[in-house]
């Protein structure tokens, strides 16, 4: 889930704001949104039985779960980068069009 609002909504951020930090912020609040929603989901799945996403030992602290769940952020905010420079391009070919 995290993954898809990601690929959905870094690079159309950084697109269509003209802020940078309204673009990071508005990505930053969908991404945190879908990653409460999943963890939820998640540990639903885990007390019916399902240990696919965490390990069966609570004392175990699910490391690999927070490193793909950062690699991921900091991948859309990479994409809200990239969509700033090509949305930046584009206003400027707009400007000297005018």
């Amino acid at each position: 889930m995290i993954a898809a609002v990601t690929l959905l909504l870094a690079f159309p951020c950084g697109y269509f704001f003209r802020s940078h930090l309204a673009a990071n912020t508005a990505y930053a609040i969908a991404y945190l949104w879908a990653f409460v929603f999943q963890g939820l989901y998640l540990t639903r799945s885990w007390v019916g039985g399902d240990d696919s996403a965490f390990p069966k030992d609570p004392d175990t602290l699910p490391v690999s779960y927070g490193i793909v769940s950062l690699v991921i952020f900091g991948v859309g905010f990479g994409l809200v980068a990239l969509g700033r420079r090509v949305g930046a391009g584009r206003r400027n070919r707009q400007l000297v069009d005018a």
